[in-house]
């Protein structure tokens, strides 16, 4: 069966290791919570804020070695009145046979846009 499972994070700085520690965090939490293994992952879809320009959350991921067998795609989040800045938003798809519950994840700053999660 198809799931699929969303999460954000904030990022501290706008440079390459700050969005590479936050997306393998955030990624790595979000098989942690629900149960994943690589094998089942469809695909990851990433959104960033304007105020991320130097690096790729995608391309961040690349670098930790893992998923390398993942499709992966990035596009900039739109711009809403009172966004909150340096967010980096996941929708991970994934193959499960179990019928256990999705847990999303928003860690950091990102935990506001999902004030209804009482455990983040």
């Amino acid at each position: 069966m198809i799931k699929a499972v969303r999460g954000a994070i904030s990022i501290n700085n706008n440079d390459h290791q700050a969005m590479e520690e936050a997306v393998l965090e955030l990624i790595s939490e979000m098989i942690e919570r629900n149960s994943i293994v690589e094998e089942e992952i469809i695909s990851i879809i990433f959104s960033q804020t304007k105020d991320l320009t130097v690096a790729n959350p995608a391309a961040a991921l690349r670098v930790s070695g893992k998923f390398s067998a993942v499709p992966l795609f990035c596009t900039s989040e739109p711009e809403y009145e009172k966004s909150i800045d340096s967010i980096v938003r996941v929708l991970m798809t994934f193959n499960k046979n179990d019928f256990g519950n999705i847990s999303p994840v928003y860690l950091g700053k990102a935990s506001v846009l999902r004030k209804d999660l009482s455990d983040q």
